[in-house]
């Protein structure tokens, strides 16, 4: 007598309700900029983290890897972070920034900066207000914990896609479990000072932090939400 095994994967053992849970939570997740003091349990981000283990990658390499901060860990990586932001400390990433945004990627990111000063009340030419919300990136918007994506220099773009796509699973899983989240590129502006503080190895590759928690819904900053654009803006349909 054989038994069948059961692939719970295959596409026709999905909840019926599979792609609206997804759409829904693409929808409704956002980038936080103020966190309330409270932790997340361990138990909830041990849940975060054994679904966005599940993320595909490049042949399977998995090539992510995170250091995430609680308590005294996380107030040591912010301190160490806002000291390098204020002082003489070199930006020098361990992945080059855009060399330029141009076009509508320009016009995109230019929208979604004066939403957030708008809902901030810092004019356009608050020089001192840009900045001071500037730092806020590297005060972690005082969430309760930052992991750090972090791959192996070896693998150079594509440890570094597959960080990507890891990131993504993270956030939505995060913002299944009710915990608020943002991605930072700008914490990797200074790899040297997570590596020491962390200790990880030169050989290790810092693509960028996540900081979360739970959202302050009171703060202005997390009062707006930007748009997405329209298919046809980005996809073009070969047929011949």
């Amino acid at each position: 007598m054989t038994s069948e095994v059961t692939d719970t994967r295959r596409s026709d053992h999905l909840p019926d309700n599979a792609a609206d849970t997804l759409e829904h939570l693409l929808a409704v997740r956002v980038s936080y900029r103020a966190f309330t003091a409270r932790p997340v349990p361990d138990d909830v981000i041990d849940s975060i983290l054994r679904t966005a283990q599940l993320t595909p990658s490049w042949c399977n390499s998995q090539s992510w890897k995170l250091s995430i901060t609680r308590g005294a860990g996380t107030e040591r990586i912010r301190t160490a972070l806002v000291a390098a932001a204020t002082s003489d400390e070199p930006v020098i990433t361990d992945m080059p920034f855009p060399r330029e945004y141009r076009g509508v990627h320009r016009d995109r990111r230019r929208q979604s900066g004066l939403q957030l000063y708008d809902a901030l009340g810092i004019d356009r030419g608050d020089v001192e207000g840009r900045l001071k919300q500037t730092l806020r990136n590297f005060a972690l918007f005082d969430a309760p914990h930052v992991a750090i994506i972090h791959t192996d220099e070896a693998l150079g773009p594509y440890g570094a896609v597959d960080c990507g796509a890891y990131l993504s699973s993270f956030l939505l899983a995060a913002t299944a479990h009710g915990v608020g989240s943002i991605a930072q590129a700008a914490l990797a502006m200074y790899p040297q000072v997570l590596r020491s503080e962390l200790g990880l190895g030169e050989d290790r590759m810092i693509v960028c932090g996540v900081s979360f928690g739970y959202p302050d819904f009171d703060d202005a900053s997390n009062s707006y939400r930007t748009t997405r654009a329209p298919l046809d803006e980005v996809v073009d349909w070969i047929d011949a």
